[in-house]
């Protein structure tokens, strides 16, 4: 009976899971590579600022060098082959190529720019075109580049007053000339257009704008500056006692002082402020003329006095270097070549 009986099937099921399964890491690794990229170009940027043309040459050339031993006298191991008196780096076999590199701190600027601290005036000189001039000559050279310092400034300050509608009429009232003592500038009174108002220190408003558009300019330049106020041989009718044209010259030249250090020109800039009175009238024949009514703003000349540090400097490097030239050789026992010699000592 049991032959006669129907055997069951056997089923075998087999389930698959669905679903989304986890993605992994890989994501991190080329993001890694991304963020090495970025900090390897950011390092080029770096280089390319920071190195001067020789250094960029020697870089470049680190993927084809020549071995360089890391002594001064032979290479590669006791002697290498070269006399011991043989000064110099020696080809070598076993050491590895190696450049070396003088990486200095950079401030972004290049070569040849001088940067005052602070914010102050830039010199566009050049040093090593100054350094090869001799003391004959050096002052004449400081005093052609002070001379076209001042020329480029007259043009800055009539190029400001052109591009201000409300001042181009007082062109006629500045007087721009170079004089002995360096740059002057004047604001003259005319007649019916004065620059203070009469017998008074009080400034008119256009004068401030005028004397603002002038700090501009000569902010940018090292020059010390003296103010010195005039006015005519009219007599001064105040109503205070012993107060006349001196104070009246004074007291506007000091009045101008202030306004010009409001407008952020530094304190240590001014040299001296003077009153003149009608002592030096800019119309002799006319000692009355509105015109002999003026500030005068000099830009001191300093040729001078920066040939006079430069040759003093030089001296001084001179004193020194013949100071070194005539000192006693080192009294040294020991043998040249024993002291000149950076291998392995011989015993």
């Amino acid at each position: 009976m049991a032959s006669n009986q129907e055997i069951a099937p056997i089923i075998i099921k087999k389930v698959k899971k669905g679903g989304h399964g986890h993605h992994g890491g890989a994501w991190k690794v080329a993001y890694a590579d991304f963020v090495t990229a970025m900090m390897a170009f950011f390092l080029l940027l770096w280089l390319l600022n920071a190195t001067t043309e020789d250094q960029k040459k020697g870089i470049s050339e680190y993927f084809s060098p020549s071995t360089v031993s890391k002594t001064t006298g032979g290479s590669g191991g006791l002697l290498g082959g070269a006399a011991i008196s043989s000064p110099g780096a020696m080809t070598s076999r076993t050491a590895m190529p190696s450049v070396s590199l003088e990486l200095r701190p950079t401030s972004g600027a290049q070569d040849g720019e001088a940067v005052e601290e602070g914010g102050g005036a830039v010199e566009d000189e050049d040093p090593d075109k100054i350094a090869n001039v001799s003391d004959e000559k050096l002052e004449e050279e400081l005093a052609k580049r002070e001379q076209e310092s001042f020329a480029k400034a007259e043009a800055e300050i009539r190029q400001a007053l052109d591009e201000a509608p409300d001042l181009k009429d007082l062109q006629k009232q500045l007087l721009i000339d170079q004089t002995p003592d360096g740059l002057r500038i004047q604001l003259i009174d005319e007649e019916n257009k004065p620059m203070f108002a009469s017998g008074s220190v009080r400034m008119e408003t256009r004068t401030k704008q005028l004397l603002a558009k002038i700090t501009q300019v000569i902010q940018k330049m090292p020059n010390k500056i003296s103010i010195t106020g005039h006015t005519d041989a009219k007599q001064f009718r105040g109503s205070r006692a012993g107060y006349g044209n001196w104070e009246l010259s004074s007291n506007r030249a000091l009045e101008s002082r202030r306004v010009i250090i409001s407008d952020d020109l530094p304190m240590d800039r001014i040299s001296h402020v003077i009153g003149k009175a009608d002592t030096e009238p800019l119309v002799r024949d006319d000692p009355n003329d509105a015109r002999n009514r003026r500030i005068s703003i000099v830009l001191l000349r300093e040729a001078t006095e920066k040939a006079a540090a430069i040759k003093a400097e030089r001296a001084k490097k001179a004193a020194k270097g013949a100071a070194k030239a005539a000192a006693p050789a080192e009294n040294n026992s020991e043998p040249a070549f024993r002291r000149d010699w950076s291998g392995p000592r011989l015993k």
